[in-house]
């Protein structure tokens, strides 16, 4: 019996959806445009895979890169040539940025105007280059297959943004199709020299840190396992939250913007420093003279910005789990360094706690954070924004086991709703909450409405203090002008429940409680229009960041 059935005659848009479904695609982002049109007549005859029909391509891409980094797997996104393409590149750059693997499809001029004064033809190559690691003109039906299945390889194994160019007469000719099976791959182990050496590094350390990375997919478990045998500060990078409950003894928190003000001085004190799945490495913030490990998923991932006196490349699960059972055999105990890290976090607890209590009105930032932290699933889905929002997050959430979605290393606004309404598709059984900015949410308003089209119970809760909260304290705090950084709002509340929303407008801390109780029983999905204070975020204010020891 042949291992594939024979080849069959088919439109190259039913050979291209057939190959997605093959590799567990099962639903497509974008807008829709006549370049297009071939494929989305071809998505609308098959129940396989659903088009998400949004209102900007830039969050189409957004919501491709949001569900790549939920779920590991590819996620795609479509849009029209030219304008379209245009429009993708922002969320693409998110992808490509934080190794999220997304395939961008756009259409092209038809064959025969390729080359020529089409409307909306540009180089489409060239004009996505900087945000992807592939991307290729399809010209004949019958290298569409091939090209969509190495397209797809290399946003995998390369965990980055491919791009397809069809031309729009493409999508409904016909083609000889044999199904391309996804590959089976495993996952090597790290070379026996370097894990030795890592062995020995960790073994000899007096002040060590483990510096965790937002895209690590080792159970919080492990790597708590491997602290306790270490005894090892935890620091975390950017963004990485909720991958070490806080309530452990050794977790410091967020080194850096957003993160622990103490934990920099602590931090440099490190004598080594094993660093996992992680390029975050914040001038200033680090130690000069500590021995570095690297460990990551693939050796293409070691990062350049950080030093590295060895690298372990494999399945981190079982590098962590080597390394822990090797390190039980050394018997380590550094008793003034655990005391040390006690007093560290002892210290930025207490900070924390008397943050989060502000209940005034406007709301204090922090206010709000503790009441979406006390009133949250321990297993729900936070998608954030980029901006003040985010740093009042990451500096006073205290997580237990949530995903943090956000836009790590591209940071643009307006990533919070797309990355909520991606979130509740890929889990519906989940609960999914937003914070954002006005600032942030203005930019993608009008994604509200696929929220309610497709029937998604996700809350928004917007800080809204009418300002570019951030830019306005990094240019104060430089002593310039905040040009620009005033906002004109809308009622959000009002513009949500027109949207089909359940909206509430809250200003104290009882309502804020209320609405966020009562956004869990919503039968529509919830904003919450906070009015927040203009408050600096104190990483732009001058203050004392050394505890009492």
């Amino acid at each position: 019996m042949p291992p594939y059935p024979p080849p069959r005659t088919v439109t190259v848009a039913e050979a291209l959806l057939e190959q997605l479904r093959l590799w567990g695609v099962t639903r497509i982002y974008g807008v829709v445009g006549d370049a297009v049109f071939g494929l989305l007549d071809a998505l609308a005859h098959q129940d396989d895979i659903a088009f998400i029909s949004v209102k900007h391509e830039s969050t189409a891409a957004m919501m491709a890169s949001a569900e790549a980094k939920l779920t590991g797997k590819v996620a795609v996104c479509l849009a029209q040539m030219g304008p379209g393409l245009a429009n993708l590149i922002n969320g693409l750059g998110d992808a490509y940025m934080d190794k999220a693997p997304v395939l961008a499809i756009t259409g092209e001029a038809p064959l025969n105007k390729i080359g020529t004064p089409y409307k909306q033809s540009v180089n489409q190559q060239e004009l996505i280059s900087a945000v992807a690691s592939y991307s290729r003109l399809v010209v004949h039906p019958d290298a569409a297959v091939e090209s969509l299945s190495q397209a797809m390889k290399k946003a995998l194994f390369n965990r980055s943004v491919s791009h397809l160019s069809m031309p729009k007469d493409l999508f409904q000719m016909d083609t000889q199709y044999s199904p391309q099976l996804p590959p089976h791959t495993s996952v090597h182990a790290p070379n026996r020299d370097c894990l030795q050496r890592a062995i020995e590094l960790m073994s000899t350390a007096d002040r060590p840190m483990l510096l965790v990375g937002s895209g690590i997919q080792v159970s919080k478990e492990k790597l708590q396992e491997l602290a306790d045998v270490w005894c090892c500060g935890i620091a975390m990078s950017y963004g990485a939250i909720g991958i070490v409950s806080e309530a452990h003894p050794h977790m410091l928190n967020g080194i850096g913007e957003g993160g622990n003000p103490y934990l920099t001085e602590l931090f440099k004190e490190s004598d080594v420093v094993f660093a996992l799945e992680t390029d975050w490495w914040p001038d200033g913030m680090v130690p000069l003279n500590a021995r570095v490990i690297q460990a990551a998923n693939q050796p293409g991932s070691f990062s350049v910005s950080l030093p590295m006196d060895t690298g372990l490349a494999g399945d981190l699960t079982a590098i962590v789990e080597e390394l822990t059972d090797a390190l039980k055999k050394r018997s380590i105990n550094n008793p003034l360094w655990l005391e040390k890290i006690r007093l560290f976090k002892q210290t930025w607890l207490a900070q924390k706690e008397s943050e989060g209590s502000r209940e005034e009105s406007p709301l204090h930032p922090a206010g709000i954070i503790r009441a979406v932290e006390q009133q949250v699933a321990e297993d729900a889905v936070i998608c954030l924004d980029e901006g003040d929002s985010t740093l009042w997050f990451l500096r006073n959430f205290r997580a237990k086991r949530q995903q943090i979605l956000l836009s790590n290393r591209w940071r643009t606004m307006g990533f919070g709703l797309p990355a909520a309404i991606a979130a509740k598709l890929c889990l519906p059984q989940k609960q999914i909450v937003c914070l954002t900015g006005d600032g942030g949410l203005t930019m993608v308003l009008a994604d509200l409405l696929t929220a309610k089209r497709y029937g998604l119970m996700i809350t928004v809760i917007v800080f809204n203090n009418g300002s570019l909260q951030m830019e306005k304290d990094k240019m104060l705090m430089t002593g310039l002008h905040p040009e620009g950084t005033s906002l004109t709002n809308p009622d959000f509340a009002k513009v949500a429940e027109a949207c089909g929303w359940v909206a509430y407008s809250v200003a104290t801390h009882q309502q804020l409680n209320e609405a966020l109780s009562q956004a869990k029983s919503a039968s529509s999905p919830v904003l919450i229009d906070a009015l927040t204070a203009q408050i600096p975020h104190p990483d732009f204010q001058t203050i004392s960041r050394r505890p009492t020891i």
